[in-house]
């Protein structure tokens, strides 16, 4: 399906042009398990080379780096919540999953898991989580005064990407596997692509001017090998894989968070029908989308394109009789 049925399912490799692309791939990111350990920010950093981004502490939050920009592809945001937003003593609250994953991470010799173990049991107090199933723990009596819910944030290389509508040289394009990629050689620094963006990813850097954002590791992922952040991710909160098999595998993690009573656990950004075809990074949330910075509808700046230009085209069609028939009473 072609790019006239922007609110239908396509495949966007296919809609570039590429003849047998791979089967399309990206991030399912369950924040539900997430400690913010920061892993995934600094593999980003590592593998790519992205610079440093001056590590300010904020003065409000462990965050410190409070956002994706041109030095930060990853951004893990920490999101403290005190009772009187709302959600009371937090009924519900997932009790076990990141605890069992961390658990498995161990006892499998993780080592980046094991030491972010400290981390996992502080988080889960934090989160009003019970410490029972926590080796070497003692059973300790939740919090239910606020929690933390903690997010993992990326660019979401969209189905109907606004970036590569407008960008004027062909800097951006769509790789075989779906994904969006700036070219750093063939950008201008026009910043079109970051007005195009509906989520505020892209940005430029300081230095040259040009856009980056993430890349989903393409160079890896042409290899075979996972991105830099889900291969670093102690608990398993970045998994990567083909996108049809992920959107299964968060319907079935959503479904057994209701039944454990988690009422607010939703995906987002798994909807084809969305305003922007769908995204190849999409998130399970506790909470609304706009609690952890996310826009709660949001749709490719480009989409009524069409609609403009043949409105417009009208426009000048009618100017032009307009002036025609002037023209013409003034004749006479």
């Amino acid at each position: 399906m072609g790019r006239d049925s922007l609110y239908g399912p396509i495949d966007p490799a296919t809609d570039a042009g590429y003849t047998d692309p791979p089967p399309r791939v990206g991030f399912f990111t369950d924040t539900s398990v997430c400690i913010g350990c920061k892993a995934c920010e600094v593999a980003c950093k590592t593998w790519n080379a992205v610079p440093d981004d001056g590590f300010d502490l904020l003065g409000h939050s462990y965050d410190n780096t409070g956002g994706l920009s041109a030095d930060s592809w990853r951004h893990v945001a920490f999101i403290e919540q005190p009772s009187s937003h709302g959600h009371g003593a937090f009924d519900g609250l997932p009790v076990g999953p990141p605890v069992d994953a961390l658990a498995a991470a161990s006892t499998a010799g993780n080592a980046a898991a094991s030491t972010a173990g400290g981390t996992a049991a502080s988080t889960a107090q934090f989160l009003g989580m019970p410490m029972t199933d926590l080796p070497g723990r003692v059973n300790e009596a939740p919090r239910t005064d606020f929690r933390w819910l903690m997010m993992s944030n990326v660019c979401k290389h969209c189905t109907h990407a606004g970036c590569l509508d407008v960008c004027p040289t062909g800097a951006l394009f769509r790789t075989e596997f779906g994904t969006v990629v700036v070219q750093d050689d063939i950008c201008n620094g026009c910043g079109y692509c970051i007005s195009g963006c509906p989520y505020g990813v892209i940005d430029r850097r300081a230095d040259d001017g040009r856009a980056w954002k993430c890349t989903l590791c393409y160079d890896r992922i042409g290899d075979g090998l996972e991105p830099a952040c889900a291969k670093a991710c102690p608990t398993e909160s970045i998994q990567f894989g083909e996108l049809d098999e992920l959107r299964e595998r968060a319907a079935k993690r959503v479904e057994t968070l209701q039944e454990q009573g988690v009422t607010s656990a939703r995906l987002y950004g798994n909807d084809p029908s969305d305003g922007v075809g769908g995204d190849g990074a999409f998130f399970l949330l506790l909470d609304e989308p706009e609690v952890y910075g996310l826009p709660p509808d949001p749709h490719v700046p480009t989409r009524d394109l069409v609609k403009m230009w043949k409105r417009a085209g009208l426009a000048a069609l009618t100017m032009a009789a307009t002036a025609v028939v002037a023209f013409a009473g003034r004749r006479k």
